[in-house]
């Protein structure tokens, strides 16, 4: 990736009043090869996650853009309407707990750097290190993948990873609707109907609990398989 251009981090955030400041400080901690931009979207949070996101700016030496939805939209809506403001010439998702370690950022970005790939995906599968928080959504992983590489006619270990870096001219471009959880097969679905290519490099994954916080549920992973029916056969501008 050239040195003078910049990507985009896109942060979405739902009542993470525990986790914004130090998920934050990690990405500020991250030597990253080329000039970055924060996106952070909250998504009406009910606790003091808007404060301390103003704070944060104020004092971060990171340029920091924040917007504030006013009512709930879920983390499709807001990864919508963080990829309307990002600027970088890629983009990546960044979740606002501490399942995903920033420094692994890097490691995309050196894969798409030297292979040819249009989209790069960290996977959780391919590193053993790594945990489910529970077996049934380890299962429920296994099975969307082999849902998607069937439709799809891929071979993916993990659709549903958080960590997608995407040239942001594609990410705009796929024109994503979902409001919730069901925004990760869509974009996996539209990148591969389009025709683009996603490489895949093992990351870490450190998984929080429901108590901890974790907000996906089983209803999620039926909205995630149909979302991936309903795009293989619609057509999309």
């Amino acid at each position: 990736m050239d040195q003078n251009n910049c990507f985009s981090i896109l942060i979405c955030a739902y009542n993470e009043e525990k986790n914004i400041e130090k998920i934050i400080k990690k990405i500020e901690e991250v030597r990253f090869p080329v000039k970055i931009e924060v996106v952070v979207v909250d998504d009406f949070s009910k606790d003091n996650t808007k404060e301390i996101l103003k704070k944060i700016k104020k004092r971060s030496k990171l340029p920091i853009k924040l917007f504030f939805h006013e009512k709930n939209k879920g983390k499709g809506g807001a990864i919508r309407t963080g990829l309307a403001q990002v600027r970088g010439d890629l983009v990546v998702i960044q979740d606002a707990d501490l399942e995903y370690d920033p420094v692994e950022i890097v490691k995309l970005l050196k894969f798409m750097d030297s292979e040819k790939f249009d989209v790069v995906y960290g996977t959780r599968m391919q590193n053993e290190k790594n945990k489910y928080s529970y077996f049934s959504y380890y299962l429920g992983n296994i099975f969307l993948n082999k849902v998607t590489n069937t439709l799809y006619r891929v071979n993916l270990t993990d659709m549903e990873t958080c960590y997608k870096l995407i040239p942001t001219k594609i990410a705009k471009e796929i024109n994503l609707k979902a409001n919730r959880f069901d925004i990760e097969p869509e974009i996996t679905a539209k990148i591969l109907k389009r025709g683009y290519t996603i490489g895949e490099t093992p990351i870490s994954y450190y998984p929080r609990t429901k108590k901890e916080g974790k907000k996906i549920g089983w209803k999620d992973g039926f909205a995630a398989l149909w979302t991936l029916l309903y795009w293989r056969f619609k057509s999309f501008p």
